[in-house]
């Protein structure tokens, strides 16, 4: 008994053409499934780097403000002691002292994330510190 099971095992040699296809097939399913997720993923993790460079911009900005209350506004020149690297060529931070609200505006990254949104009827130029931390 003991031999003819091992003379069994050792005639299985690999998988059939059936197994083989059904194994093809359960990897497409599941790749057909991942590739759209991960895309989804990527775009939103660059959408959340947009946000988040725009809100350390506003926050340099806050920094720069405390060092020089009577500022109310700053371009990235000004900014170069705040912040070590914006990939946006230009874009300015402007305070309003009457609302206590920061606001944003040239940086197109951000910008983008918000035009691709069905909140907002028109196009936007400027955005306010609150819209950036609800949009996060």
């Amino acid at each position: 008994m003991l031999k003819t099971l091992k003379k069994r095992l050792k005639n299985q040699r690999g998988l059939t053409l059936v197994e083989l296809l059904a194994v093809i097939v359960i990897l497409g399913i599941i790749a057909a499934i991942a590739v759209p997720s991960i895309g989804g993923i990527i775009e939103k993790s660059k959408e959340d780097a947009a946000v988040a460079d725009a809100l350390q911009i506003i926050g340099a900005a806050k920094l720069a403000h405390a060092a020089n209350p009577d500022e109310e506004s700053w371009d990235q020149d000004d900014l170069k002691n705040y912040i070590s690297n914006a990939e946006d060529e230009e874009f300015s931070v402007s305070y309003d002292k009457t609302n206590n609200v920061y606001s944003i505006t040239g940086h197109d990254e951000a910008l983008k994330v918000f035009e691709d949104s069905d909140d907002e009827t028109e196009a936007l130029t400027t955005l306010t510190e609150k819209q950036l931390i609800d949009r996060k």
